[in-house]
């Protein structure tokens, strides 16, 4: 397991799947892409090799700084999410890369939105998959989640699910209630859909999570203002039933990159590349090339 320090001196760690014919000397034989994991703060073994993604590039996927196999900050601040576009550029160093190719997901995807506004000339291309909209403050609204949810109804844990939906919305959010969300996430809730949700508990770090969004680490209008001046190809994939980040929102994130693609992939949620690793794949190694 390769590790690299950051600037603070903490030690990070990042996996690699797939060689895209590895050269023999530690390097690749295809340009990597670097993957940000959400969560937040989620240990980037979820991202399994993203649906057979690994077979057309290799994807170093980071550990973000106390998560995974990367080791926790002496400075707790130091989760916050505009802070960590350091230990972004501090991996870009490590790998020798001019500029890198960046897929995000999730909560990870406001890092990598920041990332690029910080350093659009490092970024070659940007993928965000079923992407979060904080940093750029896109609203969701209740009707959207409602709408997004209903295409859902026929299936057998609905009733239960779209209740507990309800509860969130109206304020009477509960531990019970986020967990009675958890088959919205997946376009089939079936064993596969279990078990990967189960793991997610002992991926996150839930304390650096607190701290990720925190006061002071979004500045929306700069960041749209940034990205406005963004000249990299950018994918924006939704996924067609995806409550957490619905279409219609994500149409609006696209709208701020002057050179975005918007992909909906059908029957899809929150984890596109498990639901139909086939067509996931298809657009997203299109899309890098």
């Amino acid at each position: 397991m390769p590790t690299f320090p950051a600037p603070d001196g903490t030690e990070l760690a990042y996996h690699v799947s797939g060689d895209g014919g590895a050269t023999g000397d530690g390097g690749f034989g295809a340009a990597p892409v670097i993957c940000l994991p959400g969560g937040p703060m989620q240990a980037s073994a979820y991202f399994g090799d993203l649906g057979g993604l690994a077979a057309h590039r290799p994807l170093v996927m980071l550990d973000l700084r106390g998560t995974g196999d990367s080791a926790e900050p002496d400075d707790p601040a130091s989760y916050r999410c505009d802070r960590l576009v350091d230990d972004v550029e501090a991996l870009r160093e490590h790998l020798g890369l001019a500029t890198v190719d960046l897929l995000a997901h999730s909560g990870g995807t406001n890092l990598a939105v920041l990332y690029a506004a910080r350093h659009p000339e490092r970024v070659g291309r940007l993928a965000l998959i079923t992407p979060s909209v904080m940093a750029v403050d896109v609203p969701v609204t209740g009707a959207v989640r409602r709408e997004t949810a209903l295409l859902r109804r026929d299936e057998p844990w609905f009733p239960a699910a779209f209740a507990a939906l309800e509860a969130v919305l109206g304020g009477r959010a509960t531990p019970e209630a986020f967990a009675a969300l958890a088959p919205f996430a997946y376009g089939r809730w079936d064993a596969a859909a279990r078990t990967h949700k189960a793991a997610e508990a002992g991926q996150r770090n839930d304390a650096a999570a607190a701290v990720y969004g925190s006061e002071g680490a979004y500045d929306p209008a700069a960041t749209r203002a940034a990205l406005a001046r963004f000249g990299s190809p950018v994918l924006v994939l939704a996924g067609e039933c995806d409550l957490n980040s619905p279409p219609p929102a994500l149409a609006e994130l696209a709208g701020l990159f002057p050179y975005a693609e918007l992909v909906v992939q059908p029957g899809a949620a929150h984890f596109p590349w498990l639901d139909d690793p086939a067509r996931f794949v298809t657009a997203t190694a299109a899309f890098l090339g």
